[in-house]
């Protein structure tokens, strides 16, 4: 006979109830941890740091998600439990505990205090969302207010880290692909204001949920406008509320269910016709590589040329299978136009042979504008990269393309992707004060916390800079300030502030 030494003797069925839900959303070990720190243990504080980087060029992480982790989880996860019955409370909480632990009791009597309490006695000290936060800078952290609950502080790590990282994630990568648009810009004289929507979101089926979309939705529209995640407005509204201005915009658009019909019932070049007559002003986007793309972009196109071009608004072609660089810039330019092939020409060429265009200031070619193009799979930073070097190598504006981003962007991370991670640093002990430190000798320096009070402040060049040990003169000047304690918010932002913060669409 076999057992497995961490599994207790649990022989009922468990189930969360609705009113201490939010208590459950832990890792389980924690459940006793109000028993296993030292004896006169009184606070704890936490903090939040990304400490290293897997992406490529990337150095800063955004600060985003906390105001909703704390409007959601804090306040309003706890809403049920609070305005419980106190003995109902603490019974459901015995019950499920009790399913969980079997035989190991921890005792209730600090979920009947907490209850007693009536709110979180925590407090948030936060850097401002939306700022860039170098690696191993803190951006915020978390304490208890009261002794009595010194176990709150950590209790609560696994639902805040869960909370915070993809959306700030998402983010980071959003400020990451603007920085890559904004230089191809430069670089071929095309409109900044329309960088706003050259990065569409796409990312909503293929992420963890409808929380998860929202949540890195969001993240994106700190940097750009144009997405299809509409789940994000109201994420936004909920927890970013004020004066926002336009959130999130969109086009009508194609889908290959819509292709695929009317190319059966009809042809293709008749379902162009109608979609054109359906939308006869303004954009709309038509996935054109159901079959054959360079069909479309060399019979039917020019075929159309003349009602395209009377349009008061812009027919957008939509790729969506093959090499995104290959497919828009062509993968050969070494031979004349009349050698190469329509697929060694690439789709935005095929354009400028149909359609025309303009020469910018900077000598860069810019298609007509009621005709676009819009590349929306397997597009990353790296791609994205290539494909504005492949245009401004070909002759063409950057501004001629609008990336598609999906999940293989968004979804495709980890927490790891920037370590992010939850650590204690200082605990109070019988009056005390210690100063915590992690530094494993196994490993290689990554996982170093940080130790003692924390202090953020900006150096002589302007850059952040962590203080570690800091004097209570440091701490009153850090730029981590108090933004919620003891149940309710001392500081809001607005999404528009926070994108003011950020700074990408200023």
């Amino acid at each position: 006979m076999t057992t497995t030494a961490l599994a207790p003797a649990v022989t009922t069925a468990i189930t969360i109830p609705a009113i201490t839900a939010a208590l459950f959303e832990t890792d389980a070990y924690k459940l006793g941890h109000k028993d296993l720190y030292p004896s006169g243990t009184e606070f704890i504080l936490s903090n939040y740091t990304n400490r290293a980087s897997r992406v490529t060029g990337v150095h800063h992480v955004v600060h985003f998600g906390l105001q909703a982790f704390l409007q959601s989880y804090c306040i309003e996860a706890f809403a049920p439990f609070f305005a419980a019955e106190e003995d109902t409370a603490v019974a459901e909480y015995e019950t499920v505990l009790a399913s969980i632990l079997g035989p190991n009791s921890i005792g209730t009597d600090h979920i009947r205090a907490l209850h007693r309490k009536g709110y979180l006695p925590l407090i948030f000290r936060s850097l401002p969302e939306g700022t860039r936060v170098p690696l191993r800078v803190p951006t915020f952290t978390v304490e208890n207010t009261d002794p009595e609950f010194f176990w709150l502080t950590n209790y609560i790590e696994t639902v805040l880290s869960a909370a915070i990282w993809q959306p700030s994630t998402t983010a980071t990568l959003a400020d990451r692909y603007r920085t890559v648009l904004e230089k191809a810009a430069a670089n071929t004289g095309g409109d900044s204001a329309s960088i706003n929507w050259q990065l569409h979101d796409f990312s909503f089926r293929g992420m963890a949920g409808t929380a998860a979309a929202a949540a890195s939705g969001a993240g994106h529209l700190l940097s750009f406008t144009g997405s299809d995640s509409l789940a994000s407005i109201d994420w936004v509204d909920r927890y970013y509320p004020g004066e926002n201005g336009l959130v999130l915009g969109s086009v009508p658009a194609t889908e290959h269910s819509v292709m695929c019909a009317g190319i059966s019932a009809e042809s293709e070049q008749a379902t162009f016709e109608r979609i054109l007559d359906a939308y006869p002003s303004g954009i709309v986007s038509v996935v054109s590589d159901t079959f054959d793309l360079w069909n479309v972009l060399t019979g039917i196109l020019p075929a159309l040329k003349e009602r395209i071009l009377a349009r008061d608004g812009k027919l957008v072609i939509r790729p969506d299978s093959g090499d995104p660089a290959d497919i828009i810039c062509g993968p050969n330019h070494n031979r004349p136009a009349d050698a190469r092939t329509p697929a060694e020409k690439g789709a935005v060429e095929l354009l400028w042979e149909v359609f025309g265009g303009t020469i910018n200031e900077a000598g860069y070619k810019v298609l007509d504008p009621h005709v676009g193009l819009i590349y929306g799979d397997s597009i990353t930073i790296e791609r994205a990269s290539d494909i504005t070097h492949r245009l401004k190598r070909n002759g063409f504006a950057a501004s001629n393309v609008v990336f598609g981003v999906g999940s293989f962007t968004y979804q495709y991370v980890t927490r790891d992707t920037f370590s992010s991670a939850i650590k204690a640093t200082w605990a109070q002990i019988d009056g005390v004060g210690h100063d915590l430190l992690k530094d494993p000798v196994t490993d290689t320096g990554m996982k170093k916390s940080a130790t003692g009070r924390l202090a953020v402040v900006r150096g002589e060049d302007g850059e952040l800079e962590l203080i570690q040990r800091a004097t209570p003169e440091q701490e009153e000047a850090s730029l981590l300030a108090p933004v919620w304690a003891n149940g309710q918010f001392l500081r809001r932002q607005s999404f528009a502030d926070v994108r003011a913060t950020l700074g990408n669409l200023a």
